[in-house]
């Protein structure tokens, strides 16, 4: 069976940088399954899965504008400490997730003043280029409980780590909106924290 929409797709991956860098990969782990046509992964690797059978190998390079987007530097800003309220310290390096009505959005606190953090909402990956090397496993057709299990999922807050996303190829820091770090918290302002 070819991938086509709304086929079950597993399959191992590794992703590099232009440097030849590992960035992410499924060895050692079960592979990674999602269902085609379903957003589940970034757009351009989804549309060079298309029409690959189990047991094909090969290499696709995603370009940022069909990855995880252009880097914007408007999204780099500054937010008062006061605004981590249930933050006993924030430090550069640390990972919030602020809610937006939009839903929830991965920011990271890259500087810290006295008064203000410095946090960046861009995906840790924008700007770049991916570079997955793909071994498709397995393709079947998406039964109706897969599906409504999607639909569900979606429809929920997800708020743990057992929700199929994954940072490198899949929905990345879209997912997993609950603190990963109890002695954190969420504060006041609808950022909690997240062990990166």
């Amino acid at each position: 069976m070819k991938i086509a929409p709304n086929s079950v797709v597993s399959m191992h991956y590794t992703l590099t940088s232009d440097e030849g860098a590992t960035i992410d990969s499924s060895a050692g782990r079960e592979p990674l399954e999602y269902i085609q046509g379903q957003r589940m992964i970034v757009p351009g690797l989804e549309k060079a899965m298309e029409g690959h059978s189990a047991g094909e190998k090969f290499d696709v390079k995603v370009s940022p504008a069909e990855g995880y987007g252009e880097r914007n530097d408007s999204a780099v800003q500054e937010i008062p400490l006061t605004a981590f309220q249930g933050a006993e310290k924030v430090e550069a390096g640390m990972s919030f997730y602020a809610q937006t009505p939009a839903g929830p959005m991965p920011l990271t606190v890259v500087k810290v003043s006295e008064t203000h953090a410095t946090v960046d909402a861009n995906h840790q990956l924008a700007g770049k280029n991916l570079n997955f090397a793909i071994e498709v496993i397995s393709v079947r057709e998406a039964t109706e409980e897969d599906l409504k299990a999607l639909n569900q999922h979606r429809d929920s807050s997800c708020g743990d780590d057992d929700c199929g996303c994954d940072d490198g190829c899949g929905c990345g820091d879209s997912c997993g909106c609950d603190s990963d770090d109890d002695d954190m918290g969420e504060s006041s302002c609808g950022c909690s924290a997240v062990d990166r």
